[in-house]
């Protein structure tokens, strides 16, 4: 089997990371990037454990030339992108009224600008091979305002636009592009050190566990073309809508 690569941005500890392993474990690949790349070395060494392959890249996803290279360096170096999945969060509050112009433009551009330039450039290499995939991660956010969220509501109302607005362009090239809405509390560290009574749902299956995330991601990737998804929400059983 030649080689094949995914690219996760924002790979972490919990869903990136889960979804870099998921696609390890098939054979692909993981390039694993977020801006501090050092603190990817745990996330490498699992996935190799697991007998699959990992690739650390330290970028700054909002930085033009910075995407433009590491995907470059993926196609010319490790192998042809096959998937990427853009999945940085920068979920954050502020009352509406605290939130200063600096606050609002770094929020939209580390939740919306980096997944366009992101998309862009898995785009442009997919193309040529009319094939791939291109997976945003969403959030309740991308679908309802709350207060105190209005930069993050913003941004993620319009990275799932732009997500749509590539399906729309590049589905009839044979280019896979979704948007999975994370609605409720993913089982990480943050959740369980500031909302303790929610990670105390954890054993009920109340708080979405990265790898069953992880799970649907992959799935999304092998669906035939004849029936795919754009856009899937998930959330714990007990979640209210």
């Amino acid at each position: 089997m030649d080689d094949r690569a995914i690219l996760v941005m924002g790979a972490g500890d919990a869903l990136g990371g889960a979804i870099a392993r998921r696609f390890g474990r098939e054979g692909y690949i993981a390039c694993v990037a977020r801006r501090d790349g050092q603190k990817l070395a745990p996330l490498v060494e699992a996935i190799q454990a697991e007998g699959g392959k990992a690739v650390p890249f330290s970028v700054d996803a909002r930085k033009e030339d910075a995407v433009i290279g590491l995907v470059n360096t993926i196609e010319r170096e490790i192998a042809p992108l096959e998937a990427v999945v853009f999945n940085i969060g920068a979920n954050v509050t502020f009352p509406f009224l605290e939130t200063t112009a600096r606050v609002y433009s770094k929020v939209w551009e580390m939740a919306c600008f980096a997944g366009f330039l992101t998309g862009r450039e898995a785009v442009r290499v997919m193309l040529p091979r009319g094939r791939g995939t291109v997976i945003f991660t969403g959030a309740s956010a991308s679908l309802r305002g709350r207060p105190g969220y209005a930069a993050f509501n913003a941004a993620k109302h319009a990275l799932r636009a732009t997500a749509q607005s590539m399906a729309k362009e590049f589905a009839p090239q044979g280019l896979h592009v979704a948007h999975v809405i994370i609605d409720g509390a993913i089982d990480t560290a943050w959740i369980k050190e500031n909302f303790p009574q929610r990670y105390a749902l954890r054993d009920q299956g109340g708080i979405l566990a990265p790898a069953h995330i992880a799970e649907n991601y992959w799935t999304l990737h092998q669906q035939p073309r004849d029936a795919w998804t754009h856009e899937l929400d998930l959330r714990p059983w007990m979640e209210t809508w």
